[in-house]
């Protein structure tokens, strides 16, 4: 195993097979769950702009995604494997911040190797699902809006922990209780189960997140909440999608005045 967070994070970063990859995250948090991996700067990520990945699923725009009924068994597969691939993602996301930002806190890549870890247990907990069904990732098309989101804030962690865990992630606080909701409608309650537990994990996703938001906002002199809805602005054109799941958003750091801004926005 390679002797630094930063240079072992970059592996598993590039570990295309998905067994290879949760594997390596395994491995990864346990070596520095021991102590036995050092910080070292700077690691060479020029040009990286894919993140490992098998061949399948096949990527395409998300307008081009076919629209299936939950109440087909391909229609529940499919939404499966679209929360699937959102999983496989969030793994490259956290690996992606832990070998791409350098000078950080030494909890900052405890957190977020500890996110990557976890997006491993969800992602193989969906995969199961899918299998019960008679499906693999990959039989369906995906898109790649995540890991797009990732290239356009590599520049600055920053960006990154506005747009990512505190738009992106915190989306997914909104929406899985419907996903739910659907799941149980159909009587899949195993399913069910299986958000049940992504869904507390992500709150502390997004926690941590808005906890680095904040303390580089300090850091650097700025106003948390003016800097976070000034990059909405310019990453989204200040589009916000509602409802949003008040109370798992405020476990996850958000203020009363953000989720007030917030609908103000999905309003206007």
């Amino acid at each position: 195993m390679n002797t630094s967070v930063q240079e072992q994070s970059l592996h598993c970063l590039q570990e295309s097979d998905p067994d290879s990859k949760m594997a390596c995250v395994n491995a990864l948090w346990q070596a520095f769950s021991q102590g036995r991996l050092e910080m070292r700067w700077p690691v060479d990520m020029d040009g990286l702009t894919e993140a490992g990945r098998p061949e399948a699923p096949l990527l395409v725009a998300p307008r081009d995604l076919p629209r299936r009924r939950l109440g087909s068994s391909e229609g529940q597969a499919a939404m499966l494997h679209a929360i699937a691939h959102i999983e496989f993602n969030a793994i490259n996301l956290a690996l992606d911040a832990a070998c791409r930002f350098a000078d950080l806190p030494r909890a900052f890549y405890a957190d977020w190797l500890n996110v990557a870890k976890e997006e491993v247990f969800h992602f193989g907990l969906v995969r199961q699902r899918l299998r019960d069904l008679g499906y693999e990732y990959g039989d369906f098309p995906a898109h790649d809006g995540l890991w797009d989101l990732a290239c356009k804030t590599a520049h600055d962690p920053l960006v990154r922990m506005a747009m990512v865990p505190r738009v992106m992630e915190a989306r997914g606080l909104d929406v899985t209780p419907d996903i739910m909701r659907k799941f149980e409608g159909i009587g899949d309650h195993q399913s069910v189960e299986v958000l049940k537990i992504i869904l507390r994990d992500e709150v502390g996703h997004v926690e941590a997140g808005s906890r680095w938001f904040h303390y580089l906002c300090e850091d650097r002199g700025l106003d948390s909440e003016s800097t976070y809805f000034a990059l909405i602005d310019e990453y989204l054109k200040g589009h916000v999608s509602c409802p949003l799941h008040k109370e798992a958003r405020i476990a996850a750091g958000f203020s009363q005045s953000e989720l007030q801004h917030l609908e103000a926005l999905c309003t206007s």
